[in-house]
């Protein structure tokens, strides 16, 4: 009997495990992807949310070094409910909090075209990362000697 409720618990928490891993989007009705590259991408990482005005609606899926440009090349999957962004919309890397995790909030532009599948967003913002705001702040607080 104890052995019953040991393996109902352990289910239980293999279950309550791969809901609260969830990415927050059902991407079961379809998805398509998107890539963007980034100058620096902080602590980004996979399965990181991708949102509009706070509404997650994809994820990111892999993170590579582009060997020409030496930018971290994101790959986005977005929900296909999802499919009329604006081909000029602007991706940026973001922070949850303060010192929370890191995701990638989309700005839609003006544009009559949409993006399609395999598209590249073109206007990208690094990541901030606070090390070196504080660097900056610290050592450069001076007066410049003329």
């Amino acid at each position: 009997m104890a052995g019953l409720f040991l393996l109902l618990g352990i289910a239980a928490l293999v279950v309550l495990a791969t809901a609260a891993t969830d990415a927050g989007t059902s991407l079961r009705s379809g998805s398509y992807n998107l890539t963007a590259n980034f100058a620096n991408i902080g602590d980004l990482k996979l399965r990181a949310p991708v949102t509009i005005g706070g509404v997650t609606i994809g994820s990111v899926e892999n993170i590579e070094l582009d060997p020409v440009t030496f930018e971290a090349r994101v790959s986005i999957k977005v929900n296909s409910a999802f499919n009329e962004l604006p081909d000029d919309s602007a991706a940026s890397i973001l922070t949850s909090g303060i010192l929370g995790d890191q995701y990638i909030g989309l700005e839609p532009g003006g544009s009559p075209d949409f993006l399609q599948d395999g598209d590249k967003i073109l206007l990208t913002q690094p990541a901030l990362v606070i090390e070196q705001l504080i660097g900056k702040y610290l050592f450069n607080t001076g007066k410049s000697e003329e």
